[in-house]
C-alpha cells in the first residue's frame, strides 16, 4: 500500500475508532449514572442540568475523551507509513477541536472544562503515539 494512503487511513482510522470508543464510554455512562429526567440526547436538556450536577457525572465524560483520543492516536501511530507520532497528535488535535467545540454547545463547569481541555486530548495522544512507537519496534 501507498504511504500516502496508509497515512490517510491513519487518520480515518484513529478517528473513527477513537469516536467509537468516545461514544461507547458516554453512553455506558449515561447507563450507569443516568441523570434523573434528563434525555442525555437531548443538548438542550443537558445544557440546563450541567452546572448542577455533582462532579462525579463527569467522570465517563473525562474517560470517554481521554480513552477515544489515546485509542484513535494508538490507531494512527500503528498505522501511519510514516511520521507516526505527528499522525498520533493530529487525532489529539482533532479531538481537541471537538472538546472545544462540545464544551461551548454544552455548558459544564469551568473546572471540568480547563482539566478535560488540559489532560485529556494532547497528553493522551502523546502517550497514544509513544505506546504505537514502542509496538511498532
Amino acid at each position: 500500500m501507498k504511504p500516502a494512503v496508509k497515512n490517510v487511513l491513519a487518520i480515518v482510522a484513529g478517528w473513527i475508532l477513537g469516536s467509537v470508543v468516545n461514544l461507547s464510554l458516554v453512553n455506558i455512562g449515561h447507563m450507569i449514572m443516568p441523570i434523573d429526567g434528563v434525555d442525555p440526547n437531548d443538548m438542550e436538556a443537558l445544557a440546563e442540568v450541567m452546572p448542577t450536577l455533582d462532579p462525579s457525572y463527569f467522570i465517563f465524560p473525562f474517560l470517554a475523551h481521554a480513552l477515544g483520543t489515546l485509542v484513535g492516536a494508538l490507531i494512527a501511530g500503528l498505522i501511519a507509513a510514516s511520521h507516526k507520532k505527528r499522525f498520533s497528535l493530529a487525532i489529539g488535535f482533532i479531538f481537541l477541536l471537538g472538546g472545544i467545540v462540545a464544551s461551548m454547545m454544552i455548558p459544564a463547569p469551568t473546572w471540568f472544562v480547563i482539566i478535560d481541555i488540559v489532560v485529556a486530548y494532547i497528553p493522551m495522544a502523546w502517550i497514544g503515539s509513544s505506546i504505537a512507537q514502542k509496538m511498532s519496534k
